[in-house]
């Protein structure tokens, strides 16, 4: 009861703009910094080297939220295409990830199609993956309406993720049969309208959209910090005689190290999603709402400065 009602005001507290504002002015000293490489593109590349250099590959994303306007979406298209860039400058071996409410979908879908394809064509220049964050459901149609229209031109080189908490989420994978998918359990608040509420269907049902994404052939990206869930996921792939080079498992920078060093020696492909920028508050509450007990590292953080 204590673990949903923390997480329900985490989810709560990601979505005030007034504290994200007022966390700015922190920086990264409510213990952020564990889980967000830093501020600025540099800083991203720096950490992306080093997990490179331990066996692991990544994916990059600018965070940002609360685009409200025009101009605010032109500026993290363009932070998106300097990270294309820096990414094939320094030759780290990383992906893109970005939201599509950072380029412009509550403000016309349309601008955010047109920023998308910008980022896209550079990301095309530059042979470099870009996935398309899922967000809450209230986005999730838009979301994948956008994607199918970029895959007429950028196929093989665009996808997207998917929320098992979702009833949806087995008909969108069915439907997305082909595209590289990133499949998750899902981070938002949503109403049982829309949406498992209980752990455990949870979980059946992330394992069986995974199951299906395999078995239909299609590149899974199975991101999860569930060894358990981990397990299962291996054990189907021998079983099924699936190779590694059809899967990855994905984690977040800064949570459970040691099993994803372990996983890479093991000869699976381990992609870290690395967060960076001065708009990381919604993105560090979410992380706290997922598993409250990482309230530790702000309190470590935030005393130790």
């Amino acid at each position: 009861m204590m673990h949903v009602i923390l997480r329900n005001f985490f989810l709560f507290l990601s979505k005030n703009q007034i504290l994200n504002r007022g966390a700015r002015k922190w920086g990264l000293k409510l213990g952020a910094s564990q889980v967000v490489a830093g501020e600025t593109i540099s800083k991203a590349m720096n950490a992306v080297r080093g997990l490179n250099e331990k066996g692991l590959v990544c994916t990059v994303d600018h965070l940002g939220e609360f685009v409200k306007t025009e101009e605010e979406a032109a500026v993290s298209t363009e932070y998106c295409i300097r990270t294309l860039n820096a990414i094939a400058k320094t030759g780290v071996n990383c992906n893109l990830s970005l939201k599509l409410t950072q380029l412009g979908l509550d403000v016309e879908p349309q601008l955010c199609y047109e920023n998308m394809k910008a980022i896209l064509s550079t990301a095309k220049k530059h042979d470099i993956f870009v996935r398309i964050d899922m967000e809450d459901y209230s986005h999730c149609q838009q979301t994948i309406d956008i994607l199918e229209k970029l895959r007429r031109e950028y196929d093989g080189l665009v996808g997207t993720a998917i929320q098992a908490y979702l009833y949806r989420a087995i008909d969108d994978v069915k439907k997305l049969k082909g595209v590289n998918l990133r499949l998750v359990k899902g981070a938002y608040r949503e109403l049982p309208e829309v949406a498992f509420q209980k752990k455990d269907e949870i979980d059946d049902n992330y394992l069986k959209i995974i199951k299906q994404h395999l078995r239909s052939g299609s590149y899974t990206a199975v991101a999860t910090h569930d060894h358990q869930i981990i397990e299962k996921v291996k054990d189907f792939c021998r079983e099924e005689k699936i190779a590694k080079t059809q899967f990855e498992f994905q984690m977040l920078y800064g949570f459970r190290t040691d099993l994803q060093e372990q996983i890479a020696k093991e000869g699976y492909t381990m992609r870290i999603y690395v967060p960076y920028g001065k708009d990381w508050y919604g993105y560090f509450m979410r992380r706290l709402a997922e598993r409250p007990q990482n309230v530790s590292f702000a309190l470590r953080g935030f005393f130790s400065k």
